[in-house]
């Protein structure tokens, strides 16, 4: 990992912009005038009604939920953790399968008509939790993700992907050999159903808004770059997003009182895999043609946001109002999702600075939140910041770049910190994420979510100890 400047070394904000322009990149700060320290203080109107300040925690993918799908006492105790967080939107919560087969993992949450009052209860745990440690939740807004797995679903533990198109690299990934995996344009009239009777569900448990998710290589997400599916649920944009359009315009018809957001990856590159020493390597070479990143150049190295933008456009005609920004997929290109040091056990090492992830991330947001200012946008990709993570928020914020900063891993190792960044408190240095994606490698291994390194909780449970044993084999057989 050589050229990567580790960022325990960078002790001030003039330091992390030198590096940010020896980087040739811009971080949304200015160390000789930093933004207002209210800035993420301020009050907003939004489509949700009044939010008291403009932290966002964004949604997990839990790995704990009882084997029915309902939550468990972990997800709960998560749940509350994020109540404590002082953050005034709760984007998604947790990522909720809208029926079992569309979980990521086997203890994924899953939307059921049986489970409504357990999900009440859980967003109830989530509001006594924020009224507790800030004595009022009338300005916090809390929404529920939907999700269907698509390609990566493993409801039983084996993949057992449903896909919307055959994928030249992904397929081998997921155990697809064939065209019994694809998804039928009648199945997916089924499943927008099933989305639609979710949102309803999650209406009836008190939840705000839904997220409808498009992100991270799920079926929402791989359906947007179905370019070569025949039929009405591909080809053309119009095709790609039909999915998306017909699930708003259900939700609209059966749960007019929710709102609507989506967190979507605005772009995506090709596959990556380890290389040389470990060090990720685009698996389209130099001069390829990838046609299925959308929000891609066509490389499957960059990004252009030409097709995103159109799609935004069409956003307030399906009433859909909130945006939540990301990137890529965990599955096949982490380092663009979700900028970190330390990869995952089935990662690689990152090829870049993961500075210019952050700031990939940051720019297309500022860029989406310009063409589009009528959505409520909220930034995210920021946990790698670490003790800069308030500040660079802030400047997001400020600047007009994003109406909220969202938290997402920094939210299990330090839930309080936009309550300490309030505050004006010093943040805990203990508590700060360090990327060191122990919680997708526990998981992935077939453990609970959490952060083993930095919740004391977690360190203190059984899995710790076979999380350090799977760690010293891996470190082992790579070595």
């Amino acid at each position: 990992m050589s050229g990567i400047v580790k960022l325990a070394r960078i002790r001030s904000l003039e330091q992390l912009a030198a590096r940010a322009a020896q980087l040739g990149i811009r971080l949304p700060i200015d160390p000789e005038r930093p933004p207002p320290a209210d800035a993420l203080a301020a009050p907003l109107e939004s489509p949700l009604g009044r939010l008291g300040n403009r932290w966002a925690v964004l949604p997990m993918e839990g790995w704990d939920a009882l084997p029915d799908g309902r939550p468990s006492e972990l997800v709960e105790r998560r749940w509350r953790r994020v109540g404590e967080s002082g953050a005034k939107l709760i984007w998604g919560g947790e990522a909720v399968a809208v029926r079992a087969d569309g979980r990521a993992n086997p203890r994924q949450l899953v939307s059921r008509e049986e489970s409504v009052g357990a999900f009440a209860a859980l967003r109830e745990a989530l509001v006594e939790s924020h009224v507790a440690a800030h004595g009022s939740a009338a300005d916090l807004r809390v929404g529920l993700q939907l999700t269907h797995s698509g390609r990566f679903a493993r409801p039983e533990g084996p993949p057992a992907p449903r896909i919307a198109y055959r994928h030249p690299w992904l397929d081998a990934r997921v155990g697809v050999d064939s065209d019994a995996a694809l998804l039928s344009d009648a199945e997916l009239d089924d499943l927008v159903a099933d989305f639609v009777s979710a949102a309803v569900r999650a209406r009836d448990a008190g939840f705000e808004f839904v997220d409808l998710k498009h992100c991270h290589g799920y079926l929402g997400h791989e359906l947007l770059s179905a370019v070569e599916r025949p039929g009405p649920y591909g080809g053309t944009l119009a095709g790609r997003s039909r999915f998306l359009r017909l699930v708003a315009e259900g939700v609209r018809r059966d749960a007019p009182e929710l709102a609507l957001g989506v967190r979507l990856s605005l772009f995506d590159h090709a596959p990556y895999r380890p290389g040389a020493d470990d060090v990720g390597c685009c698996e389209v070479g130099p001069g390829g043609v990838y046609p299925f990143a959308f929000g891609g150049d066509g490389s499957g190295r960059g990004s252009r946001l030409d097709e995103p933008h159109a799609l935004l456009d069409r956003f307030p005609d399906w009433g859909i109002r909130l945006l939540c920004t990301t990137a890529g997929s965990p599955y096949y290109n982490p380092h663009i999702q979700r900028p970190a040091f330390h990869p995952p056990s089935d990662g690689y090492q990152p090829p870049e600075d993961p500075l210019l992830g952050c700031a990939r991330q940051l720019e297309a947001t500022a860029a989406v939140k310009a063409r589009h200012p009528a959505l409520l946008v909220v930034a995210s990709g920021l946990s790698y910041l670490q003790e800069w993570l308030p500040a660079v928020a802030a400047g997001a914020v400020s600047s007009g770049g994003a109406d909220l900063a969202g938290v997402g891993r920094m939210a299990l190792s330090y839930p309080r910190l936009p309550a300490d960044a309030l505050a004006g408190r010093p943040l805990t240095r203990r508590l700060v994420c360090r990327t060191f994606s122990d919680c997708t490698t526990a998981p992935r291994k077939g453990l609970v979510s959490g952060c083993y390194p930095l919740d004391d909780f977690y360190g203190a449970r059984p899995e710790a100890a076979e999380l350090a044993r799977i760690k010293r084999a891996l470190r082992t057989s790579s070595g």
